[in-house]
């Protein structure tokens, strides 16, 4: 066997990624635990001074793709850590930054060079940019709205990275944190009464997948500190793309 496979695969077992199918979220829990507060900001070269630990992960991911026997929860929780780690990694190749959306080609079209489209993820021995992952797979295959505040682009007004990795066994939990904790946030979304708001254009851009079983209004009072009126007047906040770094 060839030694730097010997020696990958000693890493990976010293930081304990491997488990019964393949994958474990350990590490990476344990990179966010210490590297992300409780504000979601990122201590990103805290990250890359353990560059090796967390290069372990994400060869471990791109190495166990889900599999049919998998669970919906253990899939669903492998794309969203798979998501939040990989953008992590993108803002790491291209550090310092002030917003991702820096990173790209340098010729910039709208829309087509964004780094959302940079394609440096190999999964199953397909190549995936954080675009496919999101849209391609994460919002196709699952009917999950609650995604939209797990899944992290690295920005100030996206929702607060966790300081916790995806579990499956309790993914469902997580979720409704993460709704719970971005609605919460009046950096993000402001509830100035149950008539009026002004909310993260997170609402706005994916509207549809928070309306398919009612109304926007309907889903948030499920997870709002302030339950809005059926007729409340919404407006929205302007997103803030720096980075969301400590």
């Amino acid at each position: 066997m060839n030694k730097t496979i010997i020696s990958l695969t000693l890493i990976l077992f010293s930081f304990g990624v491997f488990s019964q199918n393949g994958v474990s979220h350990q590490s990476f829990d344990e990179l966010l635990q210490k590297y992300v507060d409780e504000k979601g900001l990122v201590n990103y070269k805290g990250i890359d001074s353990e560059r090796a630990k967390f290069k372990a992960y994400l060869t471990m991911i791109e190495g166990n793709s889900p599999q049919k026997s998998w669970t919906r929860d253990q899939k669903l929780a492998y794309w969203i850590n798979a998501y939040n780690a990989f953008t992590i990694e993108l803002i790491l190749r291209n550090y310092p930054v002030e917003s991702i959306k820096d990173i790209g080609a340098k010729i910039k079209i709208p829309f087509v060079n964004t780094p959302w489209d940079v394609k440096f993820i190999k999964i199953g021995g397909e190549e995936y940019d954080l675009n496919n992952l999101e849209h391609g797979i994460i919002r196709k295959d699952f009917n999950e709205p609650r995604i939209h505040f797990a899944l992290v682009c690295a920005a100030v007004s996206c929702p607060k990275l966790q300081n916790r990795a995806y579990m499956p066994e309790k993914l469902d939990e997580q979720l409704t944190k993460a709704a719970k904790d971005f609605l919460a946030d009046p950096t993000k979304n402001e509830f100035k009464s149950d008539k009026k708001a002004k909310l993260s254009k997170l609402f706005n851009w994916y509207g549809g997948d928070f309306n398919n079983d009612g109304t926007l209004i309907e889903y948030i009072n499920q997870y709002a500190p302030t339950k809005l009126n059926k007729d409340a007047n919404i407006d929205w906040k302007d997103y803030n793309w720096k980075l969301n770094e400590q």
